[in-house]
């Protein structure tokens, strides 16, 4: 398979060792691309959620490409998030082409790129963790029963359907949310004279150029793999938004989705009652 060669890839809110997560399709990406530069912003083990009963292999593939990718010569920094944020008493670490940090300045074609996580702005993570990590429990429980739905979406013939998209869409205070967290990630970068802003965190991909009397930036973040399946690339002095297109919505059997929902409703009621 002929590696598409790209300069700088940013991916984020992989959520590793979840039943959300798309690491067969993350996978498929990564074999598919050969970049200079591969920045992991964020969220990509989920330590929060962690249980020893669930990391399958195609979770535990994932790594070791990014440790490939590294050993045969790629720039890899990890950057921390919230749902990994144990990794960060470890912090500043260079081992080879492996770097372990919690933000990053870089310079791209003369430009200043500001890159990191995005939880540092997030209230609810900062002042409220366990109604945070609450949340991530019942975050996971609805992407596995979308997929559930979906499953029987297409076995009638019918297009997928978010629930998630949909109720973020719906509900004002988490488009509220999304739209502070993008402007302030934007106010603070052109304050700081920043060209990029580059973040992950709210599941949300864009890139936008901002102009205000102050100055301007464009703010740009990676999405997810666990609903959007998305990345930046950056290339020939331009950025794009990669979408992954899942071809079918995959559960061997009927068995294995309500396994999954039910061990999820038996963590969610537990993470309640604590």
């Amino acid at each position: 398979m002929k590696k598409r060669k790209v300069e700088l890839v940013v991916i984020s809110d992989v959520h590793l060792g979840t039943y959300g997560c798309h690491a067969k399709e993350l996978m498929h990406y990564l074999v598919s691309i050969k970049p200079k530069t591969l920045i992991l912003n964020g969220d990509i083990v989920d330590i929060w959620q962690f249980r020893k009963s669930y990391f399958p292999p195609s979770h535990l593939k994932v790594l070791k490409k990014i440790i490939s990718m590294s050993s045969k010569g790629t720039k890899v920094y990890y950057l921390t998030g919230n749902h990994d944020e144990l990794l960060r008493k470890f912090t500043d670490i260079h081992l080879g082409n492996f770097s372990l940090l919690n933000k990053l300045l870089l310079e791209v074609d003369d430009k200043k790129a500001w890159i990191f996580h995005g939880d540092v702005f997030d209230a609810s993570i900062t002042h409220t963790k366990w109604l945070a990590k609450l949340g991530g429990w019942g975050y996971d429980f609805l992407i596995v029963l979308n997929r559930a739905i979906n499953w029987g979406l297409v076995k009638l013939g019918k297009e997928p359907y978010s629930l998630s998209k949909k109720i973020k869409s719906s509900v004002k205070s988490a488009v509220k949310f999304v739209s502070d967290f993008e402007n302030v990630c934007i106010e603070l970068a052109i304050e700081k004279n920043y060209d990029y802003v580059i973040c992950g965190h709210i599941h949300e991909p864009k890139i936008e150029t901002i102009t205000t009397e102050k100055g301007s930036t464009t703010y740009l973040n990676s999405g997810d793999w666990v609903e959007n399946l998305t990345a930046l690339e950056y290339n020939k002095k331009k950025w794009r938004l990669y979408e992954h297109k899942i071809e079918s919505v995959t559960f061997e059997t009927e068995e294995e989705t309500f396994e999954y929902e039910n061990q999820l409703i038996e963590q969610f009621i537990t993470a309640i009652q604590k």
